[in-house]
């Protein structure tokens, strides 16, 4: 079977680029591993609840409902509000004003930290006012340019010259966030407090103007799956393929063939790589059939590649309630970030459990005693589907989705020494006693169903490396990506012929909107090169 173009991962990355290229008019076909497409972008259904499986609420960011104009797409969205919670304190992020109540709550539970706090507040709107420049127009990748010159003249350009002024300072910010918070302050429990809502040594830059990205999260009536089922049925209904099931086993880029764990034969003319990256070079056969620059360089990449880490993972809990929404709807909005104590993750380090030989210890008292006291310190994302659209939870009950950060490694080891089931278990309850004693009295009493998933059910489910939600971990070093917005064009390129990648491992840092941008330039150049 030959196709112009396959597309390897049907996440939102795989998904954006194989829209694009259907509506072009090639042969293409979509190769997903798992039985549905979606990867962190989708929604199930567990006894009449609907859960989101990965991302909880869409930022636009200029790319997400530019996308959908240009592909004819409709989807009704609401606006997916959110509050901040810090012991019994709860702050509803309404406007850009709503940084004032943010630093009041920092300052009822910090006042020793009063100058501190105010400093870290001027460099978040500092931050924000970047964002708006950097996310203020639609992206220009999704515009019909040549056939606007007004909007050229009158937004794009004066844009420009902002974007453009603004990198720069970005760029100055680009110190992990724990490093440029203890140059403001030496609370370590109030740089936690920002921190530990982000991955291990998020840029700055990106983690203080989260106050934008929260202005700007959306959610889809239906659920996050309404996206996924709408790009799939366009990708259809405009001739593609999708095959589902399909995991492709070995890449022949010297006849230009994949073959799938059935033993399949699929040729291709170009190749869109929208999965692991890992995963893509290990895949790789014949390449000594290729020139020897290009074989070295591959392998170069390879070798490069092999001892870099993905970013953080989390453990997601998942609850069906004998409670109406209207109990939650009292106390914080349906997207919600809460800390049930003040005293921050840096008291608890990871490292407490380390080996003299770096290795996690063994005995089963110590690791759960350190991960119970993790699950009360640490940051919840807390998502109520129902609040958004009451058709996603029977009438007067609800469902709650509990994500917090959780090391891959770490729940790896349970695996190895057989703790797994014990460890998610002992999880489940944890998470369900902090929050009963903090934010939600009561909680335990109305549970109807309780269940994990962990970093290593991600890992299953999408193939990423390490579990990891957003590429690559800012710990590498360097990061083995593009990681300048200037430069995103570039990201695509691999030194395999005919074979371009998108999505989160493309990219740093990365997330739903970046996917859907590489996603879409992916597509742009494999149809550039075809008119070429």
């Amino acid at each position: 079977m030959k196709y112009d173009v396959i597309v390897v991962g049907g996440g939102i990355a795989g998904l954006t680029s194989a829209a694009f290229l259907a509506k072009s008019g090639l042969k293409i076909l979509l190769c997903e591993k798992e039985d549905q497409v979606g990867g962190l972008v989708g929604s199930f259904c567990y006894h009449d609840f609907v859960f989101d499986a990965g991302i909880r609420a869409m930022e636009n960011s200029g790319v997400l409902f530019p996308m959908l104009k240009q592909l004819g797409l409709e989807i009704e969205f609401c606006k997916s509000k959110v509050s901040i919670g810090m012991e019994e304190s709860v702050v509803h992020i309404s406007s850009k004003q709503s940084v004032d109540a943010y630093q009041q709550m920092l300052v009822s539970k910090f006042p020793d930290e009063t100058v501190a706090i105010a400093k870290i507040m001027d460099v978040v709107e500092k931050s924000m006012t970047y964002m708006d420049v950097l996310y203020g127009i639609d992206n220009p990748l999704f515009l019909d340019l040549r056939n606007d010159s007004v909007y050229m003249r009158k937004t794009l350009l004066p844009w420009l010259f902002k974007y453009l002024a603004t990198l720069g300072k970005i760029k100055r910010l680009n110190t992990p966030v724990e490093r440029y918070l203890s140059k403001l302050t030496n609370n370590n429990a109030l740089i936690d407090m920002i921190a530990q809502h982000f991955f291990t040594q998020t840029p700055a830059s990106f983690a203080l103007s989260y106050f934008c990205l929260y202005l700007d999260y959306n959610y889809p009536k239906g659920g996050t799956g309404t996206l996924i089922a709408k790009l799939s049925d366009y990708i259809l209904n405009h001739g593609g393929e999708i095959k589902a099931n399909t995991r492709v086993k070995t890449i022949d880029p010297s006849s230009n063939t994949i073959v799938d764990e059935h033993g399949t034969v699929y040729t291709y003319n170009d190749l869109i790589w929208a999965a692991d990256s890992k995963t893509l070079y290990a895949s790789l056969s014949n390449l000594d059939a290729l020139p020897h620059k290009r074989y070295e360089q591959i392998k170069k990449r390879a070798a490069f590649l092999a001892d870099k880490k993905g970013a953080n993972s989390v453990l997601t809990l998942y609850l069906t309630l004998e409670k109406d929404k209207s109990y939650f709807e009292q106390i914080h909005a349906p997207h919600f970030f809460y800390t049930p104590v003040k005293t921050g993750l840096s008291a608890l380090p990871l490292q407490a459990l380390r080996q003299a030989d770096g290795t996690y210890c063994d005995q089963q008292a110590t690791l759960f005693d350190w991960i119970q006291e993790y699950l009360r310190l640490t940051t919840y994302e807390i998502s109520i589907p129902v609040m958004r659209d009451e058709q996603l939870a029977p009438a007067g009950k609800t469902g709650l989705i509990i994500s917090t950060l959780m090391e891959h490694s770490l729940v790896k080891h349970m695996e190895q020494l057989g703790l797994y089931d014990a460890f998610k278990s002992l999880c489940r309850d944890a998470m369900i006693r902090t929050l009963t004693d903090s934010i939600y009295p009561g909680l335990g009493d109305r549970i109807m169903d309780a269940f994990v998933s962990t970093p290593l059910t991600l890992e299953r489910r999408t193939g990423n490396a390490d579990g990891a939600i957003t590429g690559w971990a800012f710990t590498n070093t360097p990061i083995p990506a593009v990681s300048s917005m200037s430069k995103i064009t570039k990201s695509i390129r691999t030194p395999i012929p005919h074979v371009v990648q998108a999505g989160q491992w493309a990219y740093s840092p990365s997330g739903f909107p970046i996917a859907i941008l590489t996603g879409k330039i992916a597509a742009d150049f494999v149809l550039r090169k075809r008119k070429r």
